[in-house]
C-alpha cells in the first residue's frame, strides 16, 4: 500500500491524466506545492514500486495498479468533499478537511462513511431532515 505521500502523488497524476491526458512534472509540482526536484524523486520511486511507467524527458503512465489506486483515491477525496456537505459543514473548510482527514480514515470508514451518503441521498426526506436538524443545531448555540 502506498505512504499518504505516494497516494497524493497518485491522486494528483490521476487527476492530471483524467484532465488533460497527460502529467507533466511541473503540473504535478503546481499542483502539490512541492519542487519540481521532489516530483521527480517520487516518480522514480512509483516507477520502482510499479505504480507507473517513467521515462526522463518523455513522460509517465499510470500502469494498471496505479491507475486502480489513482480512481480509487480520487474516488475517496470526492465522498469525503460529499459527507461534509453533507453534513453541513461549511464550504470553505471542506477542501483543506478533507486534506486533513483523507489519509486517517481505514478503507472501512471509507466505505461506511459511503453508505451513510447514500442512504441520505437516497431519499430527499431523509435528506430534508437532516438539514432541519442542522438548521436547529445552530440556531440552539
Amino acid at each position: 500500500m502506498p505512504t499518504p505521500s505516494m497516494e497524493d502523488y497518485l491522486e494528483r497524476i490521476y487527476l492530471l491524466i483524467e484532465e488533460k491526458g497527460y502529467a507533466r512534472v511541473s503540473d504535478i509540482a503546481e499542483g502539490l506545492e512541492v519542487h519540481p526536484s521532489s516530483v521527480t524523486k517520487m516518480i522514480q520511486k512509483l516507477d520502482k514500486d510499479e505504480y507507473l511507467v517513467y521515462e526522463k524527458y518523455r513522460g509517465l503512465i499510470l500502469t494498471s495498479k496505479g491507475k486502480k489506486i489513482g480512481k480509487r483515491l480520487v474516488d475517496r477525496h470526492q465522498l469525503l468533499e460529499e459527507f461534509l456537505r453533507l453534513i453541513g459543514v461549511e464550504e470553505s473548510h471542506i477542501y483543506k478537511d478533507v486534506e486533513g482527514i483523507e489519509h486517517h480514515l481505514s478503507w472501512d470508514s471509507i466505505t461506511r462513511i459511503e453508505s451513510l451518503v447514500e442512504f441520505f441521498n437516497g431519499d430527499p426526506k431523509r435528506l430534508e431532515e437532516l438539514k432541519a436538524l442542522q438548521i436547529e443545531g445552530t440556531s440552539e448555540g
